[in-house]
Order: C-alpha cells, then structure tokens, then sequence
C-alpha cells in the first residue's frame, strides 16, 4: 500500500482528484474565519470558552467555527441530521422504499430531498440561534449581539443556512471529483485542526499543575494503543468461503475456483458515531438558545457526561450500527447472487439456509462492532470526568480521523492498482495484435 500511495503523484487524473480534494478543505478552512455580521467576535469566543462541555466537541467537529461564530457555523450537522431522517424514513415510507429500489435515479432523487431537509433544518437552526444569542452575553456583561432585532435574525438566518448549503456543495464536489467521502473529510479536517490548540492546552495544565505531569507519558502510550486497536478491528474481516459448482459452457468447463466474502467486523463504519453524535448535540444546543423551563430542565437533565447522556448515547450507537448494516447488507440477495452464479457456502445448502447463516453470522460481527464502537465514543467521558484531560480524545474524533484515514489511502490504492491493470490491459492488446 505504501507503494501506491508513494505513486500517486506519477498518475495524473489521481493527482488531480488529491489537488482538487486539498483546494476544497481550503476553500472550507478560509470560510471558517469569515465572521458572521453582527456578533462581537471577542464577545462570543469568551462565551464559548465559558460554556464549554458538549460545544467543545461541537466546536470540534466544526474545526473552530462555531468559536468564531463564522458563516459556517453550523457546519455539516443539518445535512447529517437530514441524512438520518431520510434512511430512518426510507424504512417506514414505502414511496421513499420503492425510489431506493430503483436504482441510481431513485437515489439521486432522495439525495435532492435531503437536500431540501438540509436547508429546512438550516433555517431552523439559524432562527433559533440568533435568537437565542440576542438574550446572552459574555463575562463582564458584554453583549453578543450588536443591533438586536428581527434584522440581526434573517441575517443570521440566512448566512448560516448559505454557509451549510455552500459546505454540502463542497463536500459533494469532492465525493464526486476528488479523492475520499467529502463529508467525511470536512469533518476530519475540522478534527484536526482543532487538535494543535487542544494539545497545547494539554501541555499547558500539565505545566500549572491542573493535570499531573506524570499522566502525560500514559496518555501518549493510551492514544498510540487506542489507534492501534482501531485500525485492528477496522482493517479485520470474518471471510466466509465460497465454493463455485464446475459447469460446462460450450466444450469448455467453467468454475471449481474456490473464494471467499468478506464480512468486517466493524461493516458500519464510522457512520453510526456521526449520526448519535449529531443527535445528542440536539437537547443541550436548544438548552443553550431556548430559555424556557421544561427545555432547560431536559439540556440539564441529558448534560454532557451524565449518566443518563452517556446511556442515551449507547443505545443510539447500538441502533444505528444495527440500523446501517441492515441498510447496506441484505443476507437474502447475497444468498440469491451466489446461488446464480454457482456459489455455495461449504457445508450450508444453497437458497434459505444460506441467507440465515449469513444473517446469523454478520449478527454476531454486529454485536462486536457495536461494543467496540460504543467502548471507543465512551472513552472521552471517562478521560475528562476522571482525569481532567482537555480535550476529546479517543471516541468520535479519533474514530473519524483513523477510518477516514484508512478510507482515504484505500481509494488512492485503489486507483493506482486501476492504473496498473490499464497499462498491463493495454500491453497485452498491443502484443496479441502484433
């Protein structure tokens, strides 16, 4: 792999997609310090600073946008929640079902509608927020606000619901023209900007005292140990092997070949940790911008790091990695595709018996993902309620970052080892014709 991914610059249409995928994370950086009009940029960083808990990693995921309360405050999150509406929806609406049945077309017709939801969800956002910033102010009384008034509000409105729009345009021009998942990479490129800031700041409590020196040392050994687990379990599969009948086609025999399919251990990826992310950043974002007793009581009761956050936090973990592998693996037509071609699982009859073994085995594989995935998002809570660390480390952020890594190098792989296969295509045409 090393090899391919050192030979990427040698392949033009691929240094093209890298160069095009960069423009766009900078494009994405530069927007994240336009301030949007109408804050006290010093007066909302302050707040943020006190406020602190779950706008730290929301902060996070933005790549600090929210700290400076800038044009792309509100991130990818509305187009993340969108996305979950609408696969949660396509379960229950036979409409939306029979569109996904249909193919490319279908799909592209459910992406316009999440779309839509995005921008919905935007506007609603951006209303709430601005409303809710013209009743706050920093420490000393400073106002956030400048002019307060139904004129800050639409502006705000529309700024951060242009902002969300203009960053799903970017990520969908880099799914399609460069390298990698281009949702992702804005996430992952929000994680790590923020990490040079959060880990001096880890350097700095150490220095004053706040977290004991002798930690550091073990937090490094915990973050290389984490990771290495990480890309363990992402990189490890359940092969199944598959035996093909012999047949006979014309005068010529055909299969007899043995293989294998392969099953991973974690088959939904980080897409579960987005999503139970994104919803439980839900109750106390509304706690902090709508002051009404019942919504207060709720964002206190489901705080960051509670117990009853961290349960809540689980159980969606659980649901959307069941929920996503169901999506994405149909025991039934894998058994019906191996079946056409002459496939069979060795000691397992063809047909039913073979889409419940499959059932029954990536069941299992999905019982093991999820506890590792909920293990690895929980470790942040223990880090920080119990040692103080002051920053995220490990869970959702290190997920995104190692997977996303691992996803990222696997398309410049496989676009090299493509590469290879039309050259040594085209030599082997050439040589037959001579």
């Amino acid at each position: 792999m090393q090899a391919g991914v050192g030979s990427a610059a040698g392949i033009p249409e691929l240094r093209r997609r890298i160069f095009f995928t960069l423009a766009m994370l900078a494009v994405y950086r530069a927007g994240v310090q336009v301030p949007t009009p109408g804050v006290n940029g010093e007066a909302i960083t302050a707040f943020f600073e006190q406020v602190g808990g779950l706008f730290d990693m929301f902060n996070m995921f933005s790549g600090g946008a929210l700290e400076n309360f800038s044009i792309f405050a509100l991130g990818i999150m509305p187009y993340i929640s969108a996305s979950i509406i609408f696969q949660l929806l396509t379960v229950v609406v036979p409409y939306l079902e029979a569109l996904k049945k249909e193919g490319e077309s279908g799909r592209q017709k459910i992406t316009q509608y999440t779309r839509y939801a995005t921008i919905g969800l935007a506007m609603i956002q951006g209303i709430i927020i601005s409303i809710g910033l013209e009743g706050m102010t920093a420490p000393g009384e400073l106002p956030i606000v400048i002019e307060p008034g139904w004129g800050f509000r639409l502006t705000t409105m529309i700024t951060l619901t242009c902002g969300t729009a203009f960053v799903m345009w970017l990520g969908e021009q880099m799914t399609e023209r460069g390298i990698g998942n281009g949702i992702s990479l804005i996430i992952y490129a929000g994680i790590l900007a923020s990490m040079p800031a959060a880990i001096a700041n880890t350097f700095q409590m150490a220095g004053t005292g706040e977290l004991p020196m002798v930690f550091l040392p073990l937090l490094l050994v915990m973050v290389l140990a984490v990771t290495g687990f990480i890309v363990f379990v992402e990189t490890a599969q359940r092969r199944i092997p598959v035996q093909y009948a012999k047949r006979m086609v014309g005068r010529r025999m055909y299969g007899g070949q043995q293989s294998h399919l392969p099953l991973k251990v974690n088959m939904a990826g980080v897409i579960p940790a987005i999503f139970a992310s994104s919803l439980m950043m839900f109750p106390e974002t509304m706690g902090n911008f709508i002051h009404i007793d019942w919504v207060q009581r709720a964002s206190a009761f489901m705080a960051w790091g509670s117990l009853p956050h961290t349960v809540v936090f689980v159980v969606f973990l659980i649901f959307f990695c069941f929920f996503y592998v169901a999506v994405t693996f149909n025991p039934v037509d894998v058994a019906d595709n191996l079946k056409r071609n002459g496939g069979f699982v060795p000691g397992v009859r063809p047909g039913k018996k073979t889409a419940d073994f499959l059932d029954k085995v990536i069941t299992r594989l999905t019982v093991v993902g999820a506890a590792y995935m909920s293990a690895i998002c929980v470790l942040p809570t223990v880090l920080i309620n119990e040692f103080n660390v002051p920053f995220y480390f490990g869970g959702t952020a290190l997920l995104i970052v190692v997977v996303v890594s691992i996803d990222t190098i696997g398309q410049i792989e496989s676009h090299t080892m493509m590469r290879n296969y039309d050259g040594f295509l085209k030599q082997g045409r050439f040589k037959g014709r001579r």
